[in-house]
């Protein structure tokens, strides 16, 4: 069959797309359960669908909006406000911008929260302050979020970004009327690296912020902290029969092979959980999901994740597990955005290591087959490439363990075999059947991004070793022009 001919087959493929479920694990997914909407499915009729089927699909902007709105409810004892406000780079005078600043407050301070930062060893000054904070026990009242400059390294004398972070922090606290003073704010900031934060033009218009404070919907928040995201990311998960909520939004399309934990993160919920359990949970949760994502394989020097109780929902004996499976469910859902969001991404690869002789070596084959250039161009250009995809397994391998038997190693494009016993095993058929199914997975709209998902849909890969009984799933983009292009233009 000739390319031009393949389009045919694109139905065919969608019977092969997503075998494994998307379905979240654990407690009763807002996304799943009471919120129902009536979206397109890929046979064009309207039939109420969930954001877990793997046929749910958003005809426009607006459509996608409006879903994230249902789902982003505040849990109790939480407001947000965010504001945009012209600014000039203190570097260069003569460019103008806009900022948004987001600040998430409680009602009530609380001990209960818990964060994990960016192991890279030039971490921004808000991750400084926020180390600071979680270390000294110090209750939190407030987060303050800007977007455009990441206060990292940033020139002046020195110490200059921490005191920045700490003048805006003192300031929410002025304006919000925190008793705990600046302690009480924990920072965050994206964008740029190296330059100086706007201190005094943020400090002006924190009242515009304050001004703008509501208590209905996280989703204001999960738009104002973009920066080069296409659209904004949110999820949100009930915690079983106690009637709390688990919401949470990401930021984050570029410079991501999160390794903790540019990626932030803020989780909220109402459920009453001490602070121990909290930060045991998020370490594991953000292990499973946010360290299991790359986009291109660059580890932020500003990666964040909080995770916050106002404590107004009691919590039962045995609701601590229903807490976890929530949590969890929203660091899976927003994890995978994150990657169907990254810079110049066409094509979500969701790679599943099995048969690994340890959950360590699932994940780093995992993670070298979707930072693989080769590979992701391939994927890129619907190219069911078998020699990248092998030629990566066996160089991983021959680092990790040169005397590994991969003689029972087995390799599938959504779920068709194509490399076993040692030999290729695709034809021309096969091969033009798998071309369909990675065209069907494009994140595109008439060949164009678009600032919205239009699908869920992912290139399935699986990689059985042989070896064990470990499985890891990691999920990357691939690589196209478009990527280079935003990172070549970033600070134009």
């Amino acid at each position: 069959m000739t390319r031009a001919g393949r389009a045919a087959l694109l139905a065919l493929a969608a019977a092969y797309l997503n075998p494994r479920s998307h379905a979240f694990v654990g407690g009763a997914s807002i996304f799943d359960s009471a919120v129902r909407r009536s979206m397109r499915t890929r046979g064009g009729s309207s039939m109420p669908v969930t954001r877990s089927e793997e046929s749910t699909e958003f005809a426009n902007k607006d459509e996608y909006l409006a879903f994230l709105r249902e789902q982003g409810d505040l849990p109790a004892g939480f407001s947000v406000g965010a504001a945009g406000f012209s600014f000039s780079p203190i570097e260069v005078p003569t460019k103008k911008s806009i900022m948004n600043v987001t600040v998430i407050a409680l009602d009530e301070p609380t001990e209960n929260w818990a964060a994990v930062f960016t192991r890279n060893l030039f971490p921004g000054a808000p991750v400084l302050v926020g180390r600071r904070r979680l270390a000294s026990g110090a209750s939190l009242q407030g987060i303050v979020v800007n977007n455009k400059i990441s206060n990292v390294c940033p020139g002046g004398e020195a110490g200059a970004g921490e005191r920045d972070s700490e003048a805006v922090c003192g300031k929410v606290a002025e304006v919000w009327g925190f008793a705990g003073g600046a302690d009480a704010v924990l920072p965050s900031s994206t964008g740029v690296i190296g330059w100086r934060l706007p201190t005094q033009a943020i400090l002006d218009n924190l009242s515009l912020v304050q001004g703008r404070i509501q208590r209905d919907s996280l989703a204001p928040a999960a738009r104002s902290i973009m920066t080069t995201d296409r659209y904004p990311k949110l999820r949100g998960c009930r915690v079983g029969a106690t009637g709390a909520s688990v919401v949470g939004i990401a930021k984050g399309a570029g410079m991501i092979e999160p390794n903790m934990a540019t990626m932030l993160v803020y989780i909220l919920t109402d459920l009453d959980v001490p602070r121990s359990a909290l930060q045991s949970l998020l370490r594991a949760k953000v292990d499973a999901s946010f360290n299991c994502i790359s986009v291109d394989s660059d580890t932020s020097t500003s990666d964040t994740v909080v995770l916050v109780s106002s404590g107004k929902v009691a919590a039962r004996e045995g609701d601590l597990e229903a807490f976890g499976a929530a949590l969890e469910s929203v660091c899976k859902g927003l994890a995978q955005d994150v990657v169907r969001n990254g810079e110049g991404t066409t094509h979500v690869m969701e790679v599943l290591v099995k048969g690994a002789p340890s959950d360590a070596t699932a994940r780093r084959v995992g993670k070298e087959v979707v930072n693989s250039p080769l590979f992701k161009c391939a994927v890129a250009g619907n190219d069911p490439n078998v020699g990248r995809l092998l030629a990566v397994v066996g160089r991983v391998m021959g680092v990790l363990d040169p005397a590994a038997d991969l003689s029972r190693t087995r390799l599938s494009f959504g779920g068709k075999v194509v490399f076993e016993n040692g030999q290729f095993c695709i034809d021309p058929a096969l091969e033009d059947e798998i071309y369909a199914q990675f065209k069907s997975a494009e994140i595109l709209v008439n060949g164009e991004h678009v600032a919205y998902p239009p699908h869920m849909r992912t290139v399935q890969i699986e990689v059985d070793m042989g070896l064990g009984d470990h499985e890891v799933t990691v999920y990357g983009s691939d690589l196209t022009a478009e990527y280079v292009r935003i990172n070549a233009d970033y600070r134009s």
